[in-house]
């Protein structure tokens, strides 16, 4: 029978089995809580630190710079309204094609009295860097920008953007949630061009949904949206997901061994897939730009993504429409509208976004698929006409 393919590893990615067998423990015989003074505390506690000392290691920072999160939600929320708590309102700069757990919070500091700019990014998926420079002469308080975007793969190159924004004034933050995990991540050094916290997620990369963390400069006064017991320095209080947090250490350990050996895979798949989407006539996102290897994001000119996406999922394929589209709301990805995309194209939008489980195989058979369902769907449209 015909196993069913994953290619959304960019929405969430399986637990490694060696993950899941570090975690298991942490759900019955290790059950202590890591704030209790008993030896069932204390065995938390050290599973924590352990956890921490591996997530540090995974991306150059120390483990006294890791605050656990519950997510990279909760960790984007913590650092632009904890920061702006500590500072008076001013400019606020981020980027037009973030992702909405950045935009969100950055709108709502809007209504409380920050100013908010949208950085707009050009039709590759990059800062435009005249209009950034505009607003760094404005001296923003607070900088926050996608390392890699979701849904297009684009890299930002955020070294140069963190120094000039270092030069204005501003903290400087970097969603890496995407990158992470696929690129090399260095916070020792874009935290010397000026990078002062990065996000960073367990289930974008092997391990377990429930844990993130934000690495962060202990030079910056952020504010607890969370308050109570005191964990994590004070910055999230509440009793520690123990077994989520062991396993986001044990996948970082994983990703630092295996990190070489997975982008080269992914980038052997991308590159077929790519060639085989632009055989069948496919417009390809971002294409111009620096990419996630894993990362594809394309359309087909008047075949709607929901549509397409339906149909290969009935086929066995798993992938994403970039299109938040629906009954109650029919608008295209904001990111492809930040690039200057075409509405009716951008509704078309399908993300394949490629993990460690695939293989050329199953890229030459969704190929396979993907013309016949395209094929089918343009003569449906044609009759329609």
């Amino acid at each position: 029978m015909f196993a069913p393919v994953y290619l959304d590893h960019n929405a969430t990615t399986p637990a490694d089995p060696a993950v899941l067998e570090a975690m298991l423990p942490y759900f019955s015989e290790q059950f202590g809580n890591a704030s209790s003074r008993h030896e069932y505390g204390r065995a938390a506690r050290r599973a924590i630190d352990e956890a921490r000392a591996q997530v540090a290691a995974a991306v150059g920072a120390h483990a006294t710079e890791v605050v656990f999160t519950s997510g990279g939600s909760e960790a984007n929320n913590l650092l632009l309204k904890g920061s702006a708590a500590c500072l008076r309102p001013g400019l606020l700069a981020v980027g037009a094609a973030e992702h909405p757990c950045v935009l969100k919070p950055a709108e709502q500091l809007a209504r409380r009295g920050w100013t908010l700019e949208k950085l707009p990014v050009d039709g590759g998926g990059r800062i435009v860097r005249e209009q950034y420079e505009a607003v760094m002469a404005r001296k923003p308080k607070i900088v926050s920008l996608l390392l890699a975007n979701n849904e297009t793969g684009v890299i930002e190159d955020i070294e140069p953007l963190a120094e000039r924004a270092r030069a204005a004034g501003a903290w400087f933050h970097s969603d890496a949630v995407q990158a992470f995990g696929k690129l090399p991540v260095d916070f020792r050094r874009l935290n010397g061009a000026g990078v002062h916290a990065l996000t960073l997620s367990a289930h974008k990369m092997g391990g377990p949904k429930g844990a993130a963390a934000l690495i962060v400069d202990k030079r910056l006064e952020i504010e607890p949206l969370i308050a109570g017991g005191g964990h994590e320095r004070g910055l999230r209080s509440g009793t520690e997901n123990v077994a989520a947090i062991v396993g986001f250490g044990v996948a970082c350990q994983l990703l630092v061994e295996r990190r070489a050996a997975l982008a080269a895979l992914l980038t052997r798949l991308r590159t077929q897939l790519e060639r085989g989407l632009l055989a069948l006539g496919a417009t390809l996102f971002g294409q111009q730009a620096e990419r996630l290897p894993n990362t594809v994001y394309f359309a087909f000119a008047g075949i709607d993504g929901e549509t397409l996406v339906g149909h290969l999922d009935r086929a066995g394929y798993a992938v994403a429409s970039g299109a938040a589209c629906s009954s109650a709301n029919p608008e295209p990805s904001h990111v492809l509208r930040a690039m200057g995309i075409d509405d009716e194209l951008a509704r078309g939008a399908v993300r394949v976004s490629l993990g460690r489980g695939n293989s050329e195989e199953q890229v030459a058979g969704f190929l396979a698929t993907l013309k016949m369902t395209v094929d089918r769907l343009q003569r449906l449209t044609a009759m329609a006409v």
